[in-house]
């Protein structure tokens, strides 16, 4: 069971998380632009692919839980990186995407350094998955 619950977090984890990352690492690039048709795109991929993200820790939890490491350092501090950037993602780019898609002048640069905080967030979060500082089946 342990097995299939790593397997299905490993995937939402590249089938959610990686088209919201590329999506919102474009929208900033494609507001520069003169043609920004493609916003309200990106935004919906985001906000869709986002909605699907929920199923990321909730398989991870659930492999955590059968393999009894809920405890273990290396994942409080990976769930806690993954509540900031769900946090930085719909409260904070979501709504700049928005306003942007509006209208309101939102510059480039502070949506694509958000978006880089988001993404370095993610990155840690996948080192901390593969590394597992201090466990007895890490690396």
């Amino acid at each position: 069971m342990t097995k299939l619950l790593l397997s299905l977090h490993v995937l939402a984890a590249i089938i959610a998380i990686g088209p919201v990352t590329v999506a919102a690492s474009m929208f900033p690039a494609v507001t520069r632009r003169a043609d920004r048709t493609g916003l309200p795109l990106l935004h919906r991929i985001c906000r869709v692919y986002a909605t699907l993200g929920i199923a990321v820790p909730v398989f991870g939890l659930a492999t955590a839980s059968s393999l009894g490491v809920l405890g273990d350092a290396w994942l409080i501090t990976s769930i806690a990186l993954t509540a900031a950037a769900a946090a930085l993602l719909a409260l904070v780019i979501l709504p700049a995407q928005r306003r942007v898609i509006a209208g309101a002048p939102v510059p480039p640069t502070r949506l694509g350094m958000l978006t880089g905080v988001f993404n370095l967030l993610w990155a840690v979060v996948v080192v901390l998955m593969i590394v597992r500082p201090g466990s007895t089946t890490g690396a």
